[in-house]
């Protein structure tokens, strides 16, 4: 049934044979056993495709439920990790691609010694279901409907720039001075437009649109754009965090910082929800604060 309902969510035998870490021929003999047991066909096979029948789109809502409630039974008594296992899927923003937050995990594969943990790092939308990614962790709002998603803190965002930019083109002082000064834009991965800056207004966190000089949509080019003089740019303190120390990035408008951004963690449904996943949600959710004190916060 776990082979089904993960052949039924990816459509491919190949990347059902990638997420479970079990050769094709032992997905397909599974399938085949299942049909033959069942006396009905599950899927329409082509060269191209795998897609459920009618039948097996009965059979699947039905194996969600029951997977769902093994996984509940399985792992009701034990949290601690000792006897979960299996490869976990994970997709992490390029802004917490950072090395402390990197040697942080290891207290995670410490605790779950027997799970696998397969980390991406993009900061374009990721399709979970197609892509065979179990979570994935993001910052600010969430527009996805479809997704669960659990905030487990929040993090501080930081306007700054290069001294050789503000050597050229002066400090800014007040939230009116933007308008005399170039940025870096970052194209978002969920609109594909331009991520406006916020500010601290009033006692409200405003939007102010950056007169772009570049843009990218990629982190860590992000960070380096503003490295360059290109322009002020507002990126999580823990990506700016070595620059700020080393003077190579100099912090403006700080009376103005933006509300602290939510971090959460997202997944495609709370129903047939792996062990592992419950168990990374969690443990994020208590160790996040103390991954990097400084700039991550409970919510």
């Amino acid at each position: 049934m776990q082979v089904f309902a993960r052949l039924a969510e990816l459509g491919s035998f190949t990347k059902v044979a990638e997420a479970t870490q079990l050769g094709r021929p032992h997905i397909t003999r599974s399938i085949q056993t299942l049909e033959a047991s069942l006396g009905v066909r599950l899927f329409q096979r082509t060269t191209r495709t795998v897609k459920l029948t009618a039948e097996g789109e009965q059979f699947y809502e039905r194996v969600k439920g029951i997977l769902a409630d093994i996984s509940d039974t399985t792992s009701m008594f034990d949290r601690s990790g000792v006897t979960l296992q299996g490869r976990l899927r994970v997709d992490i923003p390029t802004a917490f691609s950072q090395r402390s937050f990197i040697e942080s995990l290891k207290g995670f594969t410490g605790a779950f010694p027997a799970i696998e943990l397969v980390v991406g790092v993009t900061d374009r939308a990721v399709d979970l279901v197609a892509e065979g990614v179990d979570c994935v962790l993001r910052i600010g709002e969430l527009r996805d409907s479809s997704m669960v998603a659990r905030q487990i803190g929040t993090v501080e965002m930081v306007t700054c720039a290069a001294p050789s930019y503000l050597d050229t083109w002066g400090r800014p002082t007040t939230l009116g001075d933007l308008t005399q000064h170039q940025g870096v834009d970052f194209l978002s991965g969920q609109s594909n437009r331009p991520l406006p800056w916020y500010f601290q207004d009033g006692g409200e966190d405003r939007p102010y649109p950056s007169r772009g000089a570049i843009t990218v949509n990629e982190s860590n080019a992000y960070v380096h754009c503003g490295l360059a003089g290109f322009g002020i740019i507002q990126a999580p303190g823990i990506t700016v965090d070595a620059f700020l120390a080393s003077g190579e990035l100099i912090e403006v408008l700080q009376p103005f910082r933006p509300a602290r951004r939510k971090v959460s963690v997202l997944y495609p449904s709370r129903t047939h929800l792996a062990p592992q996943v419950h168990a990374f949600a969690d443990w994020l959710r208590e160790h996040f604060p103390a991954l990097h004190p400084k700039w991550f916060k409970a919510d």
